[in-house]
Parts: structure tokens; sequence; C-alpha cells
């Protein structure tokens, strides 16, 4: 079974464990009773208050107030996405019949450090292969090259072998997750198993343990293992590049590569968005989603924030150069890949 469904199910009775043990308070289906139940539902269950500084009831008491008997649903959906944004964190959404909030500003500060269009035109020549979210094709200074767009997109592991395969006499290969905002935990372990030989601890994951905004159980492990026996694996060096938009599951991806040998990490600060998603509704049907059980890296280390490149191999991606055709995020990364012994 994989890890994801694993953890799934931990989390799934833990929780459940946790809402039998008080109470449920119920609310009105006014704009007063849906706003009052959205914050008590991040108040006990968002798990990164102390890592922000985040005074919840600071922000209550500043919010509050904007409520009203008389307002829309549009301008109650205002005030409370407008709090959830106090969170700072990617992973979490309002989603009404209407809209879907979302905060934008992990990414919309920071250089977008991608164009595809560059990538393709002028490194690959339009001369490349795809399969689900992978494009895939050989640089010229022999350097296999692996763009995936999402890890929304499966990956079969027979693809997987074809795409290995095909790559197999490159120098080095560099995996290329810029603009991948996350999607499956589950398609993570299948491509990290074919960088390891051994059975790897991965990280490890808390839930709440009570309401408390510090209250946590003890780091629980989840381990990978190796892609099963007569499946391709590759041995020779690895460069993950990432910017930004590097995001969620993709951010989980970069934290666990960044930890195994022979791997180094080129490009910007990723993402972040550490954290296991949590969902629930309010009286009106709309539907909240945040981040409820934190995970951290092999070593330990809250992503929450993002990964940071491999020391010494931090750059961006140049916008007069890229006029001219020069990705020099990939440049760096192509020259690291042939640099390792």
């Amino acid at each position: 079974m994989k890890t994801i469904f694993k953890l799934t199910a931990l989390l799934t009775v833990l929780l459940t464990g946790l809402s039998s043990c008080h109470d449920i308070k119920e609310y009105a289906n006014d704009p007063r009773g849906n706003f009052e139940q959205l914050w008590s539902i991040i108040d006990e269950h968002y798990c990164f208050f102390a890592q922000k500084d985040i005074d919840w009831n600071e922000v209550y008491g500043r919010y509050s107030p904007q409520i009203s008997d008389r307002m829309t649903d549009e301008e109650l959906f205002g005030v409370c996405a407008r709090m959830l944004d106090e969170l700072r964190d990617g992973h979490t959404n309002l989603s009404a019949p209407f809209d879907v909030s979302y905060y934008r500003d992990w990414w919309t500060l920071y250089p977008q450090n991608y164009d595809r269009r560059l990538v393709e035109q002028y490194y690959l020549n339009y001369n490349f292969r795809t399969i689900g979210g992978l494009t895939y094709a050989m640089l010229p200074q022999n350097v296999g090259y692996i763009h995936y767009s999402s890890f929304s997109y499966g990956i079969g592991e027979g693809n997987l072998d074809m795409v290995l395969s095909y790559l197999a006499t490159a120098s080095g290969l560099i995996v290329d997750v810029r603009d991948n905002g996350g999607g499956s935990i589950s398609n993570v372990e299948t491509l990290v198993s074919r960088f390891i030989t051994e059975r790897f601890c991965a990280g490890t994951i808390c839930h709440k343990s009570g309401p408390g905004h510090n209250e946590f159980s003890e780091p629980f492990p989840f381990y990978y293992d190796p892609a099963p026996a007569g499946r391709i694996c590759w041995g020779k060096p690895v460069v993950v590049l990432c910017n930004r938009s590097t995001f969620s599951a993709a951010n989980n991806f970069v934290s666990i590569m960044k930890c195994i040998p022979g791997v180094s990490v080129v490009g910007s600060t990723t993402g972040g968005g550490s954290g296991m998603p949590f969902s629930s509704e309010l009286p009106n049907g709309w539907g909240v989603r945040f981040s409820a059980s934190p995970v951290r890296d092999p070593e330990g280390n809250l992503t929450e924030f993002g990964v940071e490149p491999t020391d010494g191999c931090s750059v961006d991606l140049d916008p007069v150069l890229a006029l001219e055709g020069i990705d020099t995020m990939l440049d760096f990364a192509i020259a690291r890949v042939l640099s390792v012994d």
C-alpha cells in the first residue's frame, strides 16, 4: 500500500478520535454563525500558528466587527477570505459556489523564473517526448532532461522505465519541477523510488492531539522503498531544478531529493506548503481546506516556508538573457550535473 494511503488512514483515525473527545458546538447558518465556525475550525486544527507568529485571537478581534446580519454572501466571503489570508498559507482555501479564496502572495512577490517556451524552443529544439505530465529529452551536452509539470499527473511504472531507459546513456539527469504546484504525494513516492537503493526515511508527520495551538503528537516517520526489482533506477548525478512556484507535493519532492546522496537542488527557494491538508464545512455548505499536520524533511526541517537550493546553487532566470534564448537556471543545472564526478 502506498505511503500516502497509510498516512491518510492514520490521520483519519487520529482526527476522528480527537473529535470524539469533546462536544462539537453547532453554529447558526447566518453570517455570524458561519464566521464563528470558520474561525473556530482554524483555531483548533491549523498547525503553523507558532511558526508564523500568528495571534489568532488578535485576528478575530479585527475581523469579527466586520460581520453583519445584513451582509450578502459575497461580502461575508470577502471578510472570511481576508481573514484566512492572515495565515499566509497557499494550502488554505475557502470554497463557495461563486469563488474560491487563495493566498497568492506566497509566489507573486517572487520572480517567476521559468519560461516553458524558452526551454522547449532553445534547449529542446521542439524535439522532445511527452507522457502524462512528463516532458523529456536528451540535451546536446549529453544530459538527460525531464520536466514534470504537476504531481497531479499520475506516473506509471512502465512509463518511468521508458523515460529512464531513453535517457540511460546521459552523463547525468535534470529533473525540472519549476512551476509544479503539487498534487499527489503517492506520485512523489513513485518518482523518488527510482533514485534510492535502500529503504529511506522520507520525513516525519505529526497530528493535532488537542485543540490547543501547540498540542501535537510525537513525529511519526514515514519511509520510501526503492522501486521494485526489475524496474529501471538512476544512479548517476541528478539536479533538481525548482522555483518559487514549486509548491506542496512538489515542495515535498524537492525536500526529499535534497537529502539523497548525489542530488543537488538548483534554482530558487521553493514555495513551501508542507502541511498535510484537512477539510471541513461551514453551516452554509462552504468548504474550507487548510494545513493541519506538519510534515518535516528527512533531516527534521520544517519546509512550510520552502526548501533552499543546495549551497552555492542559488540562481535566478536573467530576464534580459532570456530574451536571447538563454535560461540561466538551466545552464547552471547543466554545468552542475557535468561537474559531479
